[in-house]
């Protein structure tokens, strides 16, 4: 069994669905030493998550940003406000995606399908960089 970690800083984003597949990939080349594994990548913030999927469209990320706003609007009274008016409902968009992905290693590579792609879920307005561990391991 190989295993491999490291912590990697990416960003900042502005709010909004962004495509880190590259930055994560790159970030971790031990995976090519790997024929049949799982990569965990896991993001150390609550006001921001992860989540796969298309990576060709923009139009993608944007409808996720807009529907999140609608569901999980600013205008809520919530009480945890004192860090901004975005904190909260970032917290509860962070909590719904969540801060972990578990994928497969296949023959030294990802093995995600063909329009399928790592997004960092940036919910705040400022989160500023974001740290993320990254996890490879199997034979």
């Amino acid at each position: 069994m190989k295993a491999f970690q490291r912590e990697i800083e990416i960003g900042p984003f502005k709010r909004g669905f962004h495509i880190i597949t590259t930055e994560v990939i790159s970030a971790m080349p031990e995976i090519k030493n790997i024929q049949v594994g799982i990569f965990n990548v896991f993001i150390k913030h609550t006001s921001a998550s992860l989540t796969i999927n298309e990576n060709a469209s923009s139009d993608v990320r944007r409808d996720f940003e807009n529907f999140m706003n609608y569901l999980i609007g600013e205008n809520f009274k919530f009480e945890h406000s004192l860090e901004g008016q975005d904190d909260m409902p970032a917290h509860i968009k962070s909590s719904l995606f969540g801060s972990f992905l578990n994928l497969p290693i296949t023959n030294g590579k990802l093995n995600l399908g063909t329009w399928q792609g790592i997004y960092l879920c940036e919910h705040r307005n400022y989160g500023g960089k974001r740290k993320i561990v990254l996890t490879a391991f199997g034979i």
